[in-house]
């Protein structure tokens, strides 16, 4: 037999020895890369009061708590709704709900999803799919559809921001009726 073809008959076994043992060896670093998403913290019935200087800044109701503090990006997870109620420096309040919601750490930012509603003490009300709150400006924003609700009149929109009281509202692209005093 010729080393010729001695080569042909070798290659085709050390190549499937070496796929193989490649194939163990990549299985063993996705094993040893591998972490499970679990939450760190899971709580039922939550009603948390959050303070500042013995004032109540809001308060939190939800039915179920996953906290992921042990992940890169850590963020806490409402997956049954909540009920938070935001209270200004002069005791007047501010009432968010939604059938799911998200609160990142690292940014401050809470996604609400789902029947999102924000209303205040004064009647005014906004309902949309989806709307971002951020903790540090307390400021609401969304780029989706919306419906607001005012004892001075009614709109609809798409896209829209505004303080936590609705003292200032800005609207992208709206349609209704408002009423203004003469």
């Amino acid at each position: 037999m010729s080393r010729y073809k001695i080569n042909i008959l070798v290659f085709p076994f050390l190549f499937l020895i070496t796929l193989f043992s490649c194939e163990s060896n990549f299985r063993e670093v996705q094993k040893s890369n591998f972490s499970e998403f679990t939450p760190s913290t899971d709580a039922d019935s939550i009603n948390l009061k959050y303070t500042d200087s013995g004032k109540i800044q809001a308060v939190l109701i939800t039915p179920k708590m996953l906290e992921f503090g042990a992940v890169d990006f850590p963020f806490t997870e409402f997956p049954k709704g909540i009920n938070l109620t935001i209270y200004d420096n002069n005791g007047k309040k501010t009432y968010v709900t939604s059938n799911y919601a998200v609160s990142y750490k690292e940014t401050k930012i809470i996604d609400l999803q789902g029947n999102v509603k924000i209303r205040n003490d004064d009647g005014q009300l906004l309902e949309t799919d989806q709307m971002f709150y951020d903790q540090m400006n307390e400021w609401f924003y969304t780029e989706k559809s919306y419906k607001f609700t005012d004892p001075k009149g009614n709109s609809t929109g798409q896209g829209v921001d505004f303080s936590k009281d609705f003292k200032i509202i800005n609207s992208q692209r709206i349609s209704g009726q408002v009423y203004q005093k003469p």
